[in-house]
């Protein structure tokens, strides 16, 4: 929590204040995570400090919007599965990429795009996972709410199956 929310929570508000009164086109840019929408079972205290972070760039950009003539945005990036030391911890410079993570540099030509498209949300895939899949991932774990499904029902025993035929005809 403390690197994950809290630090961003406070650069926030060292910054956002003199980014408003400088009158200069700025963006804001907070680095959340797919498991903190999906919020996949295993890692729980990352999974609530991404969540975090979404609500928290969320509400930013909301008020952010409320600003007469502010040209201040806000903007979650959220990766995918990246080649990076937090990934990798016995990484060297040498250590080859494999295949399924894409590389910080993709991350941030992504991250670049979507700036340019003006998108809040700007979504990096990865060499295994399309953008249809993610999307069909996280409209899953919305609906686990609006379908009082059990909680992370994409892991539970009852709607695995489901969870798989939900995939399989979406991605047809």
């Amino acid at each position: 929590m403390d690197v994950n929310f809290w630090s961003i929570l406070e650069i926030q508000s060292l910054f956002v204040e003199h980014l408003i009164t400088q009158s200069k086109p700025a963006a804001i840019v907070n680095l959340g995570s797919k498991e903190g929408i999906t919020t996949p079972p295993g890692n729980a205290a990352y999974s609530v400090s991404k969540a975090g972070v979404k609500v928290l760039t969320e509400q930013l950009a909301h008020e952010l919007r409320q600003l007469s003539g502010n040209t201040i945005t806000a903007h979650l990036l959220v990766p995918g599965y990246t080649f990076t030391p937090m990934n990798f911890p016995e990484m060297k410079d040498q250590t080859q990429k494999p295949n399924a993570p894409w590389t910080a540099a993709q991350v941030a030509d992504r991250l670049v795009e979507g700036l340019n498209k003006q998108d809040f949300y700007i979504f990096c895939q990865d060499n295994e996972v399309t953008e249809q899949l993610d999307h069909m991932r996280m409209q899953w774990a919305a609906d686990d709410m609006i379908k009082n499904r059990p909680a992370l029902s994409r892991w539970h025993s009852d709607y695995k199956e489901a969870f798989q035929r939900y995939i399989e005809e979406g991605c047809k």
